[in-house]
């Protein structure tokens, strides 16, 4: 008579064993598999862990015995709830998401060729940041959960085993409440003083490079700025990279015109339509590339043409840049592997509560396209 130890009994005695109905656990699929429940956890979690012939069983067993893994059982066992948070400014235009009246069963249609409505400038950059997060987070075996809105951190903070924040999102006092209890990390934010863990891209040397180019490649001295909002962080770093490369080429900074906006296209269209009947610019700099879209909207209604009446920059480098008409000359961002280096800041931080904070700030790279003449 053989005997087997404990956790590794013949193959198939669970499945004659275990009531008809009942749903099965770790322990059912540990002794179809003739393994471990340590083993069935570490083949379910990180299946490099273990030989491919151990997987092969373990996978088998799951699949015969229709075993789906417990997501409280396994966040009581490690003390962590398996998801993290990415937390994401409030956007002005959320009241579209709602739900329209019920259909009577007409279709409307609309003539929308002197009115288009621009796509809303915060999914397009945001939704690239998400999906790296998401990524990130799917390998280390976790969810993602996101919530939009100014001040929600504490709402999620308790949930998740991190948070993930972007600037202008919370406040340095609610920021410094929830870091208290939960690892956090900030996203687009350079002030590292905060004493917290953050990720950025290299705005500023981005925006130098890019108006060093316009400045000094292409001769143009007449330049405005169409800037974001005037408490973003990012715009302000860019801002200072601008500054740079007009003190690099002696060009007076105040002779530049700067306007705000709020990085979406609809109001960079009404700024830069103010700017052109004020006195078109020879080279209109962006802030990022929804603004420069939305400079394209106002430049082709004034009958102007890009870039030979007027240059136009952008910076992110999203799709719909290279593919607008003409595409936009920008700075390209890593945006996917922002959201995914703040998934491994925050397993970091958890791995080590007492490490010094790290601050990492991700290349970039300057696409020259149509929206820029060739050099001279």
């Amino acid at each position: 008579m053989t005997t087997a130890s404990p956790g590794r009994r013949e193959r198939g005695t669970t499945m004659a064993k275990r009531k008809v109905g009942a749903a099965p656990t770790v322990y059912d699929v540990a002794d179809a598999a003739a393994v471990s429940i340590a083993t069935v956890s570490r083949a379910v979690r990180n299946p490099e862990s273990v030989t491919p012939a151990t997987r092969e069983r373990v996978e088998q067993a799951i699949h015969e015995l229709g075993y789906v893994p417990s997501a409280p059982a396994r966040a009581l066992a490690d003390r962590r709830t398996g998801a993290y948070g990415l937390l994401l400014p409030g956007f002005d235009d959320l009241e579209d998401a709602a739900a329209p009246a019920p259909s009577d069963g007409s279709v409307r249609i609309t003539d929308d060729r002197g009115n288009r409505s621009p796509i809303g400038g915060a999914p397009l950059y945001y939704d690239e940041v998400l999906r790296g997060a998401e990524v990130e987070a799917w390998r280390h075996g976790a969810a993602l959960l996101v919530a939009v809105g100014r001040g929600q951190g504490h709402d999620i903070a308790g949930r998740v085993d991190g948070l993930a924040v972007f600037a202008r999102t919370m406040t340095d006092d609610a920021i410094a409440r929830v870091a208290g209890r939960t690892p956090v990390v900030l996203l687009a934010d350079e002030q590292a003083a905060r004493g917290i863990d953050s990720v950025s891209v290299d705005n500023a040397r981005g925006m130098r490079a890019l108006v060093e180019h316009v400045v000094g490649e292409l001769g143009i001295r007449d330049l405005a700025y169409l800037a974001g909002p005037k408490d973003s962080p990012d715009d302000a770093v860019r801002r200072t990279g601008l500054g740079q490369a007009l003190a690099a080429h002696k060009v007076d900074s105040r002779s530049v015109r700067v306007r705000h906006g709020d990085f979406g296209r609809a109001r960079a269209a009404q700024v830069a339509a103010e700017l052109i009947a004020e006195r078109a610019p020879r080279a209109l700099v962006c802030a990022n590339d929804q603004s420069a879209l939305g400079a394209l909207d106002a430049i082709r209604a004034a009958g102007l043409r890009v870039p030979d009446d007027i240059v136009v920059t952008g910076f992110d480098g999203i799709e719909a840049g290279a593919y607008a008409t003409p595409p936009i000359t920008t700075v390209r961002q890593p945006m996917r592997a922002l959201g995914g280096a703040a998934i491994r800041a925050l397993e970091a931080r958890i791995a080590d509560p007492t490490a010094a904070p790290q601050h990492l700030t991700l290349p970039v790279e300057v696409l020259l396209r149509e929206s820029c003449p060739p050099a001279l």
